[in-house]
């Protein structure tokens, strides 16, 4: 049984090999990238509501520095694993944290009231991930029914090597492209974001009738409501290129259907009543569009939140089948005794079961005393650090088997955070625990469980990309543990600063249109609704039945849909452009040459496109090139954009004051600019397509 492994699979590295990997330099890098990419994923997570998986740029990045340094394939895969790790710290802690202010459960997100809670949630969280995943390790990571999309694609990057400074080049360049778009809105060049108002209807004229007859009654209606244009945002447009059109148009449709119909219908019937909230002779749009942002958060979100309900809960049941494969693979690791690793060689070197089950324990009586300090009461604080334990070991390792199935990209740690929460509340509510305490308990546990599975899923993925490459698996998780360590206690500020900058900015912080924190929102709205009773159920409800209505019509991501609804739609229709571009270039990928004018083939494929294309369309390894490159480009969008934007956060916070061009810039230069993005996604991935003869590379799948 021994030799079992080795004769049906050969690493890349031998295991016999002699080979640096644990270096100090490779940990170097692999920390600087997981703060950055955390940073701005924290960024991206609290204003967009989604993450961007940090393995596919953490290879890149971490190849194209020791390559030139002449470092090893290990080196590079520790540096890579440091490097990816802090994107999943960040969705914990923007998926979830934000809710405990949102909720009023904290007093401030100041340094003294929220550092020291905040960095303990996450480091216990990240840490229980590590160790939890561990149990599991061998039994996922050796399994042929688990395909590993993500770990293969990053794996082959590695290997693949020789393109890794060309695929660096398109990184670096459009982070510095997306943080000079970003910076160029702030100092106003041009409008980012534009409103046109729109009257429903003429307020004291208009009425509807409820009867056929003169005498029938009828309702005086009528008022104004506001319509976004697509926000001019490198990482609204980056994030809807990676996701893709499918994606991006469902997400969008959310967004329309809260701001084309509901707000419109709502506005139309509620107008008379809304007025005389304004000041007198306010008929003539101005003071309506508070009006309007108020009926979207107030009536329309409660809504998207029940929505958002039923689309995690369908969510999960139909991965109920994966669930339970992954429940069963657990129960029966841990029913195995544990392996003599002293007669292992080297790619069977992990910590012992033993050793990460003791560290377990240790973790639970620090997160027990944590819950207790959080609670304020001995019984809530134990309830919650059971539940804790249990909820967090199953979801982990729930979320694991689905990155081996899904990839981590595609993870659903917001659904099942979200399940955790309310069995959590439903129990505490049971023993009779109601108000402040019992919010922040659930709260409590829905943040480490959080954070626990979405590094549960990296980690996994990174071990499976050590068992390709050939890197010792004891090496992976130390490298993994002084990562979170690290994030942990870093991840905090990007979120301080990225709040404490929208409130000098005049936002309210977590919670605003600039600043939606939708996870974090509908979080708090749950253990508020569930054990502080403050949710407006009947508009839940509604959102519940609306749910239903979507699944039973067969949409494709009930959950999505909800989302769409719930963010500004200033940003869905910036992302939904951005899917758009991806479903222009993917079409032209597909057409190749064939069809076009020698003008149009210039401009499309570039210069050189004739002695390239001729009329013949792209191979299998050019299209694989051309969605490399547009991933590439696209993600340096976005993580140049969240830099940038945290920098001009800590100007705001500072009061350093930003320079302006024009006082009142034009939208229509910024939809010159959208159009400067468009073309960039769409004419450098089709113009370095390369030679047909050329191998086809590893497949960036996000």
């Amino acid at each position: 049984m021994a030799t079992q492994p080795s004769t049906k699979y050969q690493p890349f590295v031998p295991e016999q090999a002699s080979m640096k990997e644990f270096t100090a330099r490779a940990m170097l890098i692999g920390l600087v990238m997981t703060v950055v990419l955390g940073a701005a994923n924290a960024y991206l997570g609290l204003r967009a509501g989604v993450t961007i998986a940090a393995t596919y740029p953490a290879a890149v990045i971490s190849m194209a520095i020791l390559r030139a340094r002449r470092g090893t394939i290990l080196e590079e895969n520790i540096a890579r694993t440091a490097g990816s790790i802090g994107e999943s710290v960040a969705a914990g802690a923007i998926f979830t944290l934000p809710a405990f202010l949102i909720s009023r459960s904290w007093p401030s997100f100041g340094f003294k009231d929220a550092y020291w809670k905040s960095t303990a949630l996450m480091l216990v969280g990240s840490v229980l991930g590590v160790l939890f995943v561990s149990l599991v390790r061998r039994v996922m990571v050796e399994d042929p029914e688990l395909p590993f999309p993500e770990s293969v694609a990053a794996s082959e990057i590695h290997k693949a090597g020789q393109r890794g400074a060309e695929a660096a080049r398109f990184l670096f360049y459009n982070i510095g492209f997306g943080a000079l778009v970003y910076i160029l809105g702030v100092f106003r060049l041009f409008a980012a974001d534009k409103e046109a108002f729109v009257r429903i209807g003429q307020l004291g004229r208009s009425t509807v009738r409820l009867g056929a007859g003169e005498n029938a009654p009828s309702l005086n209606v009528g008022g104004v409501t506001v319509v976004p244009a697509p926000s001019v945002s490198p990482a609204y447009v980056g994030v809807g290129y990676i996701i893709g059109p499918r994606l991006a148009a469902l997400n969008f449709s959310g967004g329309l259907f809260a701001w084309g119909f509901m707000i419109p219908m709502l506005i139309y019937f509620l107008g008379p009543q809304l007025q005389s909230f304004l000041p007198p002779g306010s008929a003539e749009a101005g003071p309506w569009e508070g009006l309007a942002n108020q009926v979207w958060r107030y009536i329309v979100r409660p809504i998207a939140v029940g929505g958002m309900m039923v689309g995690a809960a369908y969510t999960l049941f139909r991965m109920r089948k994966s669930l339970s494969i992954a429940l069963g693979r657990t129960l029966k690791e841990l029913a195995t005794p544990p392996a003599e690793l002293d007669k292992e060689g080297r790619l069977n070197q992990y910590m012992t079961s033993k050793s990460v089950l003791g560290l377990i324990g240790v973790t639970f009586v620090v997160m027990a005393v944590l819950y207790v300090y959080l609670a304020g009461t001995v019984l809530v604080g134990l309830v919650a650090a059971v539940v804790m334990l249990i909820a967090g070991f199953f979801f982990s390792t729930v979320s694991g088997s689905l990155a081996g199935m899904i990839g981590s990209s595609n993870n659903p740690i917001s659904g099942l955070t979200l399940s955790t929460l309310i069995i959590a509340a439903l129990l505490l509510v049971t023993l009779g625990v109601s108000g402040a305490p019992g919010v922040v308990a659930v709260l409590g546990v829905a943040a480490v469980v959080c954070v626990s599975a979405a590094v549960a899923g990296e980690l996994l993925q990174d071990f499976k990309v050590g068992y390709i490459l050939g890197g010792t698996p004891r090496t992976i998780q130390i490298a993994e543990l002084i990562a979170v360590v690290v994030a942990s206690l870093v991840m905090y500020f990007p979120l301080w600063i990225l709040h404490e900058g929208n409130i000098r900015s005049g936002g309210i912080g977590f919670g605003s249109r600039e600043l939606p924190a939708p996870q974090a929102g509908l979080m708090a709205s749950l253990a508020q609704g569930i054990v502080g009773g403050e949710m407006a159920w009947p508009l839940v409800v509604m959102g519940m039945l609306m749910g239903l209505v979507m699944i039973l019509v067969q949409v494709r991501s009930p959950m999505l849909f909800a989302v769409g609804m719930y963010l500004p739609l200033a940003t869905t229709f910036a992302i939904f452009v951005g899917g758009v571009i991806r479903g222009l270039t993917e079409a032209l990928r597909d057409r190749g040459g064939q069809r076009m004018s020698p003008l149009m083939t210039r401009l499309v494929f570039g210069q050189n496109a004739p002695l390239i294309l001729r009329d013949a369309a792209l191979n299998d390894a050019q299209k694989a090139r051309v969605e490399n490159t547009g991933i590439l480009i696209a993600s340096g969008m976005i993580a140049g954009e969240g830099l940038m934007g945290l920098l001009v956060a800590a100007f705001a916070l500072f009061e350093v004051r930003t320079p302006e061009i024009f006082t009142r810039p034009s939208y229509a230069l910024g939809l010159v600019v959208l159009g400067i993005l468009a073309y960039v996604l769409v004419k450098v991935p089709l113009s370095n397509a390369g030679s047909p003869d050329e191998p086809a590379p590893p497949s960036a799948t996000m």
